[in-house]
């Protein structure tokens, strides 16, 4: 009788011994979890033609096929002009600079001061540098080394400051507007990041004060200029892109202006359709002429300081005729693969973005989101009829601005219908958009991931779910129990067969 019992327990221990050993083993192997290194921070100056934003992004230190997975965190406009403007009043500038730091100690207070010595910045000058690089290039380069010495004085890793091409900042926007669409990358049923079935990307369409970009995916096999191979998240795309200078939407109306002027016989009563009707304005002929995007249209006896005063006309048709007139149309002879000014381009198809200056035009309009062709265009007819006094009435927009937004709205028309050629058809996969998911549209998101694959991703901290000792010491212990059972049912099976 004792001698089943201690059969029975030893055989009890043993089993037990072993599906102990085999469970934490198991559990020990299989149910390790991952904890993430912590999050990586990247810094992006967009000195614009017109103004310094400066943004900081967010993502974790491992990252999806080689890319990070980017988001905005935070978001500062520096008040005052563009940098391009450096060094042409001394009060400008020190308000300018105030302004900038004070951006900058915004941003030092966001990110962790243990994160400071890790953070990447960079700085991307686009058209307005681009402008002034043609013009004067040695104070282009002194803008940017004073900016660089600023900014290594920071307690952040400067990168670098640079004036980026159009087409960069043409192919930055594109990645921009799609990844913050889920068009790379979205996650599934299980919180994992994987690639949308169908992979249909967005055209990019941005319109800045000194140039515009154009940038949309065109099939692999595709030939001709501008065209562009890009990898994100591991998949290949080919994307085709353009920017054109001085197309921008405030240089483009000084060329606008120049226009008016060149056929006026009088500068003090210069007819102006796109301005409403009792609305006037005096202004330099350097502020037309004095862009190097106008310089070759001066007059003759070109005066810097001299006066030229403008009257509205407030007539639509007139001021489209104007518009189409800094458009050369004709250089494309008919040609389908091709926008304006003899620039190859392949077909429009599909879904685009309108942000940036497309945006704000079609806000003064009232026709956010996706308005058809045909009511963009009745509407711009309605708001160029309106008088100065109706607009201001109606409308609580800066007189800076409202004043040239009927120049602005047949801009945009002339650049989509006559220069990209979108129909009636193609036009209503246009969507006029100045976020996505509150994040702002801007070529600097798309730049950070761009930059993100050159920053080393960190590997993931192991945490196994028993320390190293206790496990051990666990696995000694069963084993222990388990060779003991083992004699003992050995010794019992002995002594029972002798």
């Amino acid at each position: 009788m004792a001698s089943k019992l201690v059969a029975t327990l030893a055989s009890f221990l043993l089993l037990s011994s072993v599906g102990v050993i085999i469970a934490i083993a198991i559990i020990q192997t299989y149910k390790i979890t991952y904890l993430s290194p912590g999050s990586k921070h990247g810094i992006v100056l967009d000195c614009g033609s017109s103004r310094t934003t400066v943004y900081v992004y967010e993502w974790p230190a491992e990252k999806e096929n080689n890319t990070g997975i980017i988001k905005e965190t935070l978001k500062c406009n520096v008040k005052g002009p563009g940098i391009s403007d450096l060094g042409r009043n001394s009060n400008q500038d020190e308000e300018t600079w105030k302004h900038f730091k004070s951006c900058m100690v915004e941003v030092e207070k966001h990110i962790p001061a243990s994160e400071h010595n890790s953070t990447s910045m960079f700085l991307g000058a686009t058209a307005g540098m681009r402008l002034l690089q043609l013009q004067n290039e040695t104070a282009s380069n002194t803008i940017l080394q004073d900016m660089r010495n600023y900014l290594q004085s920071l307690p952040f890793q400067f990168q670098n400051a640079s004036i980026i091409s159009g087409e960069e900042e043409g192919l930055y926007g594109w990645i921009t507007v799609n990844y913050l669409m889920n068009n790379f990358l979205e996650k599934d049923l299980w919180n994992t990041w994987v690639r949308p079935r169908g992979a249909k990307t967005v055209g990019s369409l941005d319109l800045g004060g000194a140039s515009t970009q154009i940038a949309f995916a065109t099939t692999d096999d595709a030939r001709g200029e501008g065209l562009t191979k890009v990898t994100l998240y591991g998949y290949d795309y080919t994307v085709y892109t353009h920017s054109f200078l001085c197309f921008g939407k405030n240089e483009a109306e000084k060329t606008v202006l120049a226009k008016l002027v060149q056929g006026s016989t009088d500068l003090n009563n210069v007819q102006n359709p796109c301005y409403p009707v009792g609305f006037n304005i005096t202004m330099t002929e350097e502020f037309i002429f004095g862009s190097e995007c106008t310089k070759d249209l001066r007059i003759a006896n070109y005066s810097p300081e001299r006066n030229i005063t403008m009257f509205g006309g407030g007539d639509a048709a007139e001021c489209r005729k104007t518009v189409r007139q800094i458009f050369d149309l004709s250089s494309c002879d008919g040609s389908q693969n091709c926008s304006f000014n003899g620039v190859f381009q392949p077909p429009v198809s599909g879904q685009f973005m309108a942000y940036a200056g497309f945006y704000y035009t079609a806000w003064a309009l009232r026709l956010v989101g996706a308005p058809t062709l045909e009511t963009f265009n009745s509407t711009l007819w309605s708001f160029c009829s309106m008088d100065w006094a109706k607009l201001k009435e109606n409308y609580t927009i800066t007189e800076k601005h409202l004043k040239s937004y009927c120049y602005s709205a047949n801009y945009v028309y002339t650049i989509l219908v006559d220069g990209y050629k979108f129909n009636t058809e193609s036009w209503n996969g246009i969507s006029f958009e100045r976020q996505v998911k509150n994040t702002s549209i801007a070529w600097t998101l798309g730049y950070m991931l761009t930059l993100s694959n050159m920053i080393p991703a960190e590997a993931k901290l192991v945490h196994l779910p028993m320390e190293n000792t206790v496990f051990a010491g666990i696995l000694f212990l069963f084993s222990a129990l388990t060779i003991i059972a083992l004699v003992c049912l050995i010794i019992l099976l002995i002594r029972t067969c002798y």
